[in-house]
């Protein structure tokens, strides 16, 4: 509810979000919860905008002093696995490294107020476990992968964060209790290079553009529910429990790391996954660059969980998604699984490994932590822990090992029960080509936004691209369906029918009479739907959701054209209230269900179809729109896009 009024006291700002969400959560969620995650999410953005304009400061100091302090408060760390093991850190002889100064290593303001409870110790079975028996039934957990934010936001973390918040919306308007979380990963070698370029600290960069992606969350009408920074010092709290609680399992241990190490994937690479170009450059698997790495690590013990992941895989066949990937994951745990340096020691701009702080954990440790972070992780009576485990992490194809293989196993060894799906999506391609700054074919998804408009590129998205594959984009393709499938066929069917209402019979909806053959198909048609677009958002099939619903869109438009309701007026007036009518309802439906794809144009359309605001949610497709109720003035949706003088864009 504090969500949704503050959504409409910025409404310039941002758009309005369906007020079916708030129906539907009135159904689901305690007004406790409710609170919790409006202030979660105002407390988060106002510390970052602060902190964008005045980055780091007195205020971080403030926060590093008081960590140090809880830091220094806390009981001792748990004992050492073994003299052995002592025996080994012991005898560690760090390379001298290059360091960036004490101030970037300070953790980020903490966003949420709750202070995390004490470490809860682990579980011993390494076992997968079933969801805690707390979870609430009707909760769903989904998730962005989170940013690498040392650089702008691009077109690709737009369609990720788009799509992502599609699927949340629909589970929402579907009655759910939806956490959405999405965030900024902000450590590792990539940052330290990036801000020594700029002549700033790594926090300082991290900062600065971690508020850049919350502006594109907030320009692309992203309902995330919490914005995590991995910088934070809960998120340092909690990687630390994750990496004790591994420790406990006997799943770490100390010793030399000599492979290919890509800065840029923030990945180790085997021999036989690098190849050295015409350039005489090595690249890896996704293209970059590899560069040879000897030094002193600490090991997870991969190997030991190759069956069980295997195990995991045919448990749970849903695991991954689509297909494609997952049988290349698959494939690449029974070729054989070899165990992963989980630290580094040549920079210190990241989270420190208990009991040894010459070294920082190995970036996705850190990064894929954040999912069980955002719901209160280490604190297992936090309310929102009961939202683990993930109904389903959203993606990009590059990253499916280390969501598919390492994440699963390193909560495996921690006792943490596995997350129930990771779905990965492809790339977006611009005119065919890869988007790259040499080549110099990289739009940001603010210029995008504002050329198109919001809703018409998320819808242009969400339908063009089947979710899972690669897909294209350019200025042309997105001018036709914007201008055929949103300006002729859904914007023209509401405005001709209603704007027939609005002049003869003065804006009231008629009372329908009985219904024909034709009125039954159209309806029943409509009414298949719901199913229609909960089966394919199930699997994150978004594109065969709105291709369901505008199928009725395309057959609505040939019953109003056949029933010729304008003729009607003459001829068969009782007639042409019933075609009216039933016009009104598919236009009503079509507009509830196409919510999660263009929620500020639905929005709109439902208010000149008189829809109140607690009508708007997936229940409400059980009734009927009610005849004899007065309708706003109606008003274009869908304005037809009409090429500028200037050079388009993209």
């Amino acid at each position: 509810m504090a969500k949704a009024k503050k959504t409409a006291a910025k409404k310039k700002k941002k758009a309005v979000k369906p007020a079916g969400k708030v129906a539907s959560r009135r159904a689901t969620v305690s007004s406790k919860k409710k609170g919790r995650k409006a202030a979660t999410k105002k407390a988060e953005k106002k510390a970052v905008k602060k902190a964008a304009k005045k980055v780091v400061g007195k205020t971080a100091k403030k926060v590093a002093k008081k960590a140090a302090a809880k830091r220094a408060g806390k009981k001792a760390v748990a004992k050492k696995t073994g003299a052995k093991k002592s025996a080994i850190k012991k005898s560690v002889t760090k390379k001298p490294a290059e360091k960036v100064t004490a101030k970037t290593a300070q953790p980020a303001k903490q966003v949420t107020k709750k202070a995390p409870a004490k470490p809860v110790k682990p579980k011993a079975s390494a076992a997968p476990q079933s969801a805690a028996s707390a979870r609430a039934k009707n909760s769903f957990y989904i998730t962005t992968a989170i940013a690498y934010p040392n650089g702008e936001p691009h077109i690709g973390h737009a369609y990720e964060a788009i799509a992502t918040d599609a699927l949340a919306r629909f589970q929402r308007l579907d009655g759910k209790d939806v956490f959405f979380l999405t965030g900024t990963d902000e450590h590792g070698q990539k940052m330290v290079q990036t801000a020594q370029k700029e002549n700033m600290t790594p926090m300082d960069l991290a900062t600065r553009n971690a508020a850049r992606f919350m502006e594109m969350d907030q320009r692309l009408n992203v309902s995330y529910d919490r914005f995590i920074r991995t910088s934070e010092s809960v998120h340092h709290q909690a990687t630390q429990e994750i990496w004790k609680r591994m420790t406990t399992n006997d799943d770490i241990y100390l010793d030399s790391y000599a492979g290919w190490y890509s800065v840029r994937d923030e990945a180790y690479y085997a021999e036989d996954e690098t190849v050295v170009g015409e350039d005489q450059v090595r690249r890896g698997p996704q293209g970059t660059p590899v560069e040879w790495v000897e030094e002193k690590s600490y090991f997870f013990k991969l190997s030991a969980y190759q069956d069980k992941l295997l195990a995991l895989y045919e448990n749970q066949p849903d695991f991954i998604g689509p297909d494609s990937r997952k049988n290349e994951v698959i494939s690449f745990v029974k070729s054989g699984l070899k165990d992963l340096s989980i630290s580094r020691t040549t920079f210190d701009w990241g989270v420190k490994v208990p009991d040894d702080e010459g070294h920082v954990m190995y970036v996705w440790v850190d990064a894929l932590t954040n999912y069980i972070t955002g719901v209160g992780f280490p604190d297992e009576g936090d309310a929102n822990w009961n939202y683990w485990p993930a109904d389903v992490h959203i993606i990009g194809k590059d990253i499916i090992r280390f969501h598919a293989v390492y994440w699963p196993a390193f909560l495996m060894s921690a006792g943490i029960p596995v997350q129930k799906r990771v779905f990965a999506h492809g790339f977006l391609f611009n005119r065919g080509e890869k988007m790259s700054k040499s080549v110099g074919n990289v739009v940001d998804p603010f210029s995008l936004a504002d050329a198109y408009g919001v809703d018409q590129l998320r819808y242009f998205f969400l339908r063009e691209v089947p979710f899972g594959q690669d897909g294209n984009y350019n200025h042309e393709a997105i001018v036709a369906r914007t201008n055929a499938d949103l300006a002729n066929d859904l914007g023209n069917l509401a405005q001709r029918s209603l704007s027939m209402i609005g002049k003869q019979y003065q804006g009231v909806l008629p009372v329908p009479g009985a219904f024909s053959d034709n009125d039954n198909a159209i309806l029943a048609m409509s009414d298949g739907m719901l199913e229609q677009a909960r089966t394919a958002m199930s699997t994150q099939q978004i594109h065969q959701a709105l291709n369901a619903i505008w199928a009725v869109v395309a057959e609505a438009n040939r019953y109003f054209a056949g029933e010729a309701p304008w003729a009607l007026a003459k001829t068969d007036p009782s007639r042409q209230q019933t075609v009216l009518y039933v016009t009104a309802e598919v236009v009503r439906q079509i507009a509830i269900l196409a919510q999660p794809a263009m929620p500020d144009a639905c929005a709109k359309l439902l208010d000149i179809l008189g829809i109140a605001p607690d009508a708007r949610d997936f229940a409400a497709l059980g009734t009927r729109i009610k005849g004899g109720t007065q309708l706003p003035p109606p008003a274009p949706i869908f304005p037809r896009y009409v090429e500028p003088k200037e050079d388009s864009p993209g």
